[in-house]
């Protein structure tokens, strides 16, 4: 304290007024804060209190005359009449026991004159109220004088909090004799308060906490009790086994109210209910505290700040030099690192360009193998149809003249002969062409046959039958026509080359499922030994010592297979042969449908 004063006595007048204005506006702001929170405070309360008087009314409304209604029957009347007939009490028993089931209320029960329980709803259980006397009840006493009664209590039987509403049953012939009682539980009302973080309590008209999202202010009272309502209490039980004795008041003499746990104060809104009772709502004051603290320190160092800039006003100019000349270093060097980058684009770029020019080459270099490893079969292939074309054109010449009719079926022959030319010299233009295009639409079944076809002489050759299974529909993939052919035609060879000559089956599948296409090429080979397994897909390696391939089939059908979005799955067992699958995803309905018209 003394330090501040010789600091406030060394300060210049002028500027000790100015710490006096900065520190008065600061006191304002925290004023006006204060207010505005609270204000939020308050509204929220009010709206608290509204939405939870809704709750609680229409939770009680909804059985406010169900023991009216229940008292009405013949079979409540009966059990009165006659007590002692069990068959009366019996059907009274069960029938209060389906409303309530119905209703879904808690217990409902009739009590005679005496305020004896001859009936119940819970009749059956171990804790029935049968045989039990209530009638130190208020709800007993009061709906025997006025014709209807409420209060909440604490079950004295089953020791389980609810709240009581009552009504007289009369008799036109033997005038009052029972009393119906319904008992409504209302926790989950307290359940749903502490859910949505609401601090909620309803009080009695001794202003005693009953209800209350908070456990601990359960059954206290907000201020000490007096010695007659406490007598009233104890002979009506209303909070027995609730230690209300002992319970210290919620707002003691010269204290707020404060929130258990934390022992934070707190602001208390209440509005009045039915039966003398009172909706209160709590919400701590921190919020309100920490607004004023936080405006009060914002607005004094605001006001500190702007007195230390006016002190700065003189190195301005020299702090403006300094930043300057540190934004044209930094701009230096964002230009030779942006220059840099550009340089390192470039050339991952041109890295990227050479490595898809080079795949593409693999990729044509590999087609061009296959093709020469085709061409032995297709020169048989050609080689038989050219000869029998001109043995049956040399009879048709000598024909002309002699069958005419003949002479027609030959020259058919010959279109034939011409045509399968044609289909195959087709293939192989479509096998041998570099696709550059992007991916489109593309039916399997047309793809799987032309590679069957491309592979059938080789097939023949060696001596293997070839089987074909296209499966159900016409499936459609996003892919490139010829790539796909080129992958199915290589896995098609590497199956011919695994099997036996004269013995050897390769199987070509299509099976589409779960939105995908899978194309299985399945031999009956000696398989892929395991340890060779893993490396199948490398670049040039291969089994086959001293064959005429490069190596690169299966890992050029790979690349183009992750091309298309899909997979390859190689299976294999000794000595069950391989299946190798390409797992591609299919198109949807609209694009199938448009690709295979």
């Amino acid at each position: 304290m003394t330090r501040r004063r010789a600091l406030l006595r060394r300060l210049r007048p002028a500027w000790r007024l100015r710490l006096m204005l900065v520190t008065l506006g600061a006191l304002l702001c925290a004023a006006l804060a204060w207010q505005v929170v609270m204000g939020q405070i308050r509204e929220g309360l009010e709206q608290s209190l509204l939405v939870s008087h809704r709750a609680l009314q229409t939770e009680i409304d909804r059985f406010r005359y169900l023991p009216r209604v229940a008292g009405e029957d013949a079979r409540v009347h009966a059990a009165l009449k006659a007590p002692a007939d069990a068959r009366a009490i019996d059907a009274a028993n069960r029938y209060l026991e389906r409303i309530a089931t119905q209703t879904g209320s808690g217990r409902l029960y009739l009590l005679d004159a005496e305020g004896v329980t001859l009936a119940s709803s819970n009749w059956n259980e171990p804790d029935s109220y049968v045989g039990h006397d209530y009638s130190f009840r208020p709800y007993f006493t009061d709906a025997r004088a006025t014709g209807n009664g409420a209060v909440y209590a604490i079950g004295v039987t089953t020791g389980e909090p609810g709240y009581f509403i009552s009504a007289r049953v009369d008799d036109p012939g033997l005038g009052v004799h029972g009393v119906m009682v319904v008992k409504i539980d209302l926790r989950p009302l307290e359940q749903a308060w502490a859910e949505t973080g609401q601090r909620i309590a309803v009080t009695d008209r001794d202003d005693i906490v009953f209800l209350s999202s908070l456990p601990a202010w359960r059954y206290r009272p907000l201020t000490p009790l007096p010695e007659a309502a406490r007598d009233r209490l104890d002979r009506s039980r209303l909070y027995d086994r609730s230690e209300l004795d002992r319970a210290v008041p919620l707002l003691p003499a010269g204290t707020g109210l404060r929130i258990p746990g934390g022992g934070r104060a707190a602001t208390l809104r209440g509005t009045p209910l039915e039966n003398g009772w009172r909706l209160l709502a709590a919400a701590p004051l921190w919020p309100a505290r920490a607004a004023a603290g936080g405006t009060a320190a914002l607005v004094l160092l605001a006001g500190l700040l702007g007195l230390g800039l006016a002190d700065m006003r003189r190195h301005r100019r020299r702090l403006i030099a300094l930043r300057l000349r540190q934004t044209e270093v930094m701009e230096r060097k964002v230009r030779l690192r942006t220059a840099e980058l550009a340089r390192e684009v470039e050339a991952r770029r041109q890295v990227e360009a050479d490595l898809r020019a080079t795949q593409a080459t693999l990729v044509q270099s590999e087609k061009m193998a296959a093709l020469g490893r085709m061409s032995a079969a297709i020169v048989h292939e050609v080689s038989q149809p050219l000869a029998a074309m001109e043995a049956t054109l040399t009879a048709a010449e000598f024909g002309l003249s002699r069958a005419p009719e003949q002479t027609a079926a030959r020259l058919q022959s010959a279109r034939g002969l011409i045509r399968r030319m044609q289909r195959m010299t087709k293939h192989l233009k479509n096998f041998s062409r570099r696709e550059m295009a992007p991916l489109s639409p593309v039916p399997v079944i047309e793809v799987a046959r032309s590679a069957l076809a491309l592979a059938q002489p080789r097939a023949d050759a060696a001596g293997v039958q070839l089987q074909f299974e296209p499966g159900a529909g016409a499936p459609v993939v996003r892919a490139g026509h010829a790539r796909l052919e080129q992958v199915l035609v290589n896995l098609l060879h590497n199956a011919i080359e695994a099997v036996e000559p004269g013995r050897g089956e390769v199987t070509l599948s299509v099976r589409a499922q779960a939105g995908e296409l899978t194309l299985l090429v399945r031999d009956n080979g000696p398989g892929i030994p395991p340890d060779v397994l893993p490396r199948v897909t490398e670049p040039f390696f291969s089994t086959r010592i001293g064959g005429e391939g490069l190596g690169l089939g299966l890992a050029i059908s790979f690349e183009v297979v992750q091309h298309f979005g899909g997979r390859l799955d190689i299976r294999s067992d000794p000595g069950e042969g391989a299946e190798i699958a390409v797992v591609l995803p299919l198109l949807e309905d609209d694009v199938t449908r448009e690709a295979a018209e």
